[in-house]
């Protein structure tokens, strides 16, 4: 079976070295200056070496920082909605030269994975880039924190990967673009649909997620396990509970689940974006944006961006410049009246009839080792959200 939709920009990328080239670039890292790579680095990486990133081949140089903050797309054309880059200080700056070629480590165990040639290096203006990206400078939006604590500079090029950072977790669920599609193939699966999370899966989401999947022959839970805020649950956490509510409540022959290793940007809309791009060079046809995507809040509690603002933004394009369809749902809950989980397309009833839990809510039954009503969540998820807490307190 051919496939059914073209990675971003027409080809896969393919920057990982194998065999003895893999070989020969390990050795001829150990002689050259090395630039420190943070976790969120790593991880784009990566992502570029498989492909997950295409039609990116390396870290982006100043024209397409500029073309993606200015109007969301690469120099070359293609939309792009986030900037990804690779940022040095000053003194590395002063190190290195356009047309050298270093090797890239990993900042915490110092592994050399990647070489990159050096095309450009340029000021990193991370004002500019907080505020044209995530619509706002302040620093206690977390991708805006970030941003600020780049070095100074940017340097771009082309990577190519010999050694992976060392994965010792989600090995069984770590599949590369290429991988998921042939695995699509297998499957016979001709329309996919692909569901961004980076929670636990309640209720709700399992709802909008179980609607998609009707009009779909699979569907990718593809959980986002890179680095993210300090107070998000755990991905190791968050993976127990995709597996108990897969085990007992999805036909597991039309669900895969593998893990997505980007680190989490926090950027609203522009995210949505990048997440539905990257699926579709996973091979996913389909993608669910639901209310507030990737969004965030202020330490007050009120949201960086609109609950919709993340389905407007796909309006700024035609459908074949995103090249995979958007599938947008509403709020969802659990509705009394109606007696099963709907959404405001669906449910005519006032908000009283709503089954409505605050996360601080939740939060505080699980510490008590309450399990919340099950139209909120599945019993075993709060069950394993419940044991993840108790593990964490102090022993007495």
């Amino acid at each position: 079976m051919k496939q059914t939709i073209a990675p971003h920009g027409g080809i896969l990328i393919n920057r990982e070295l194998q065999g003895k080239e893999a070989e020969e670039a390990r050795q001829k890292a150990a002689t050259l200056k090395k630039l420190k790579l943070f976790p969120y680095e790593v991880s784009d990486l990566e992502m570029i070496a498989t492909g997950a990133l295409s039609p990116l081949q390396g870290f982006m140089g100043k024209d397409d920082v500029e073309s993606v903050l200015d109007r969301m797309k690469l120099s070359a054309g293609p939309v792009w909605s986030l900037p990804v880059v690779k940022s040095i200080t000053e003194e590395e700056k002063n190190s290195i030269r356009i047309g050298e070629e270093v090797t890239l480590v990993e900042e915490t165990s110092g592994t050399p994975l990647a070489l990159m040639k050096i095309e450009e290096i340029f000021p990193n203006d991370k004002k500019a880039h907080a505020i044209r990206a995530y619509r706002t400078e302040e620093e206690a939006h977390p991708g805006v924190s970030r941003i600020y604590s780049m070095g100074n500079f940017l340097v771009a090029g082309k990577i190519s990967l010999f050694n992976r950072s060392k994965h010792d977790k989600f090995l069984e669920f770590r599949q590369d673009p290429k991988e998921t599609r042939n695995l699509f193939q297998e499957k016979k699966w001709k329309r996919v649909v692909a569901f961004q999370t980076r929670n636990p899966i309640h209720r709700a989401h399992e709802y909008l997620i179980k609607c998609a999947l009707e009009m779909a022959d699979g569907l990718l839970i593809h959980p986002l396990v890179g680095q993210t805020k300090g107070d998000d649950i755990s991905a190791e956490v968050r993976m127990r509970c995709y597996e108990v509510l897969i085990e007992k409540y999805f036909s597991k022959d039309r669900v895969l689940l593998s893990v997505f290793p980007a680190a989490m940007r926090y950027a609203g809309p522009r995210e949505a974006i990048f997440h539905a791009l990257v699926r579709k060079n996973y091979g996913c046809t389909h993608f669910i944006v639901g209310r507030d995507h990737a969004g965030v809040s202020r330490p007050d509690g009120k949201p960086y961006y609109g609950s919709f603002d993340a389905h407007f933004i796909f309006d700024e394009f035609t459908p074949s410049e995103i090249g995979i369809t958007p599938l947008f749902f509403d709020f969802t809950f659990y509705c009394k009246t109606c007696g099963e989980m709907a959404s405001t397309k669906t449910c005519p009833h006032d908000p009283s009839h709503h089954l409505s839990l605050s996360g601080t809510k939740v939060r505080e039954m699980l510490k008590k080792g309450e399990i919340p009503p099950p139209e909120f969540s599945r019993p075993e998820v709060a069950t394993v959200l419940i044991d993840a807490m108790r593990e964490k307190q102090p022993a007495a």
